[in-house]
């Protein structure tokens, strides 16, 4: 793995408030049972199929996967997809091992740090979808350098997506979405999949809900779904 002193520069919470006993034993279980490991990074580039201990046919990523509510539901939808979830804020990771637990899943992977320092160890074109939803807005100028979505990430997606895979990007900030949009437009190898306005104001046929859209829709925010296609 990366050196330590070779970190990128890391700007979201870590911590919340402190777990409850049983929250700190559903973490402290899920992340013996699904973390990746140093020990599981040792040959990169890798192929994260290995991961899974039975067949996967597909593999998708979310970054920033929140309380993990999006990411263990498609996990049930779709049995024979194995998901890495990348989030670095613990009280999340802890919310998406009860969720793991709860639904008996076990085609769920969890990267609990900067997802900028797991993408360079996984083969290239070894994901089908990548997921960042909702992320961090950052809406002030002076902070865009903060923003998840940046060339440099882009380049990386565009590495580890398989050609016709998908990378959907979803927001209900204002800034955040022209942001969003505006970045994975101008990329050579991302193609913006909306024909219609009703593209990108309605979620996908398959959206499970969040906890954290339903908020956003309660205080009169609306939020906007971009599907891109690897090209």
């Amino acid at each position: 793995m990366s050196d330590p002193y070779d970190r990128p520069q890391f700007y979201g919470r870590r911590r919340g408030r402190k777990l409850r006993p049983k929250q700190d034993a559903v973490l402290n279980h899920g992340l013996s049972e699904y973390s990746i490991t140093s020990e599981m990074l040792a040959d990169a580039p890798i192929d994260p199929r290995q991961w899974f201990d039975h067949d996967i046919d597909r593999i998708c990523l979310e970054i920033g996967f929140g309380g993990g509510e999006h990411l263990a539901a498609r996990a049930a939808q779709y049995p024979k997809t194995g998901f890495i979830g990348a989030e670095p804020f613990i009280n999340g990771v802890a919310s998406l091992c009860r969720h793991i637990d709860e639904n008996n899943l076990n085609n769920v992977r969890i990267w609990p740090d900067d997802i900028r320092l797991l993408l360079p160890l996984l083969a290239k074109r070894s994901l089908q979808a990548v997921y960042i939803l909702f992320p961090d807005p950052w809406p002030k100028q002076r902070h865009e350098a903060r923003r998840i979505v940046q060339p440099a990430m882009l380049d990386l997606l565009a590495d580890h997506i398989c050609p016709d895979g998908e990378l959907l990007l979803a927001s209900d900030d204002p800034t955040a979405k022209s942001w969003l949009l505006a970045n994975a437009v101008r990329h050579d190898h991302f193609a913006w999949q909306a024909s219609s306005a009703a593209d990108w104001r309605q979620p996908p046929a398959d959206w499970p809900g969040t906890r954290y859209m339903r908020k956003a829709e309660k205080a009169g925010r609306k939020s906007a779904w971009f599907r891109f296609c690897r090209v």
